[in-house]
């Protein structure tokens, strides 16, 4: 049985689950590396990471490197004498950083690889309308998201699944995955299997561009956009109500398959109702965030808002 001394990478707040689960079941964690403190906000203050705040309630020792190839970093990082390393939503590793461990390094990633390389992988698996989805332990190797597998788990997609939910359960299934993983390596066990040859489903970076709706795709390809970055980043359009034009945030959705002749993008609304015609039907809007105004159901926005009979969505 090997004594592991654990490194754990990672960032945001789907790391930070699977740091507390190991910290929690008494695997021995001997420092953490995380993104460097960011100013954010009106007031340029400086924000940590949800893991270096985890971390440090933890009185865990903490590296926050700017450079991962500087040699400041690379020593302090061989002065925790780790012989594991655990990386969960983190920055790519220069090989001297993934190599240096005795027992190796490797990764959380929250897809069945080799289906969803990249850094959006929950998202694109809604997006695209995917039943099922899962998450892969792998050793690190000199590519992104493309090494030999220890272990992966599938669960189901719901048809009406949010990312937000979807990424939770990931979340919780992740950590129980890590620990088995550890397990294995602690008792020696280990079998990896080589990533098959498969034609590849990107799970490329969000930005405004590949966030914004389509109103001429189908009613499916919308619907699942839609679900598939809400809560976060949120799927967006413009609209032109009365020639004026603001851009609103779409958040729950309903779809109804309908034929009809309406050209797609028309917004047809009532006291209680907002909808958009599109190929094949309709999109009901159950929450949406106008600019400059929060977040609301729509029954609260149509109560102070008025749609022109000739509004759309573009």
């Amino acid at each position: 049985m090997r004594d592991l001394r654990i490194v754990f990478m990672g960032t945001p707040d789907f790391a930070v689950t699977i740091l507390k689960h190991l910290v929690e079941n008494n695997y021995t964690i001997v420092g953490v590396v995380t993104a460097a403190d960011k100013p954010a906000g009106r007031g340029r203050k400086l924000n940590e990471s949800a893991v270096k705040k985890y971390a440090a309630s933890q009185n865990l020792p903490i590296l926050q490197p700017i450079n991962l190839k500087s040699e400041e970093f690379q020593t302090a990082l061989k002065s925790l004498n780790a012989n594991l390393q655990i990386v969960v939503a983190f920055r790519m590793l220069p090989k001297a950083v993934w190599q240096m461990p005795e027992f190796g390094t490797f990764n959380l990633h929250a897809s069945l690889l080799p289906e969803y390389r990249g850094a959006a992988p929950i998202h694109w698996s809604i997006i695209n309308g995917e039943t099922k989805t899962g998450a892969t332990t792998f050793f690190i190797d000199d590519k992104i998201d493309t090494g030999e597998i220890i272990l992966q788990e599938e669960i189901d997609i719901a048809e009406d699944e949010i990312v937000g939910t979807l990424h939770d359960k990931l979340m919780f299934l992740g950590a129980k995955l890590v620990s088995k993983t550890i397990d294995l390596i602690k008792e020696g066990d280990i079998a990896t299997t080589k990533q098959p040859e498969l034609e590849e489903k990107s799970a490329s970076k969000l930005n405004p561009e590949n966030c914004k709706i389509d109103w001429s795709d189908s009613l499916d390809n919308i619907y699942n956009k839609i679900r598939g970055l809400n809560p976060f980043p949120a799927a967006w359009t413009l609209i032109n109500n009365d020639d004026e034009e603001i851009s609103a945030k779409i958040y729950a959705v309903k779809k109804e398959g309908e034929e009809h002749q309406i050209k797609a993008g028309t917004i047809i609304s009532s006291k209680k109702e907002l909808k958009v015609a599109v190929n094949g039907g309709f999109i009901l809007i159950d929450e949406i965030k106008l600019s400059g105004k929060k977040k609301m159901n729509t029954k609260s926005l149509l109560n102070g808002y008025k749609f022109s009979l000739n509004a759309k969505m573009m």
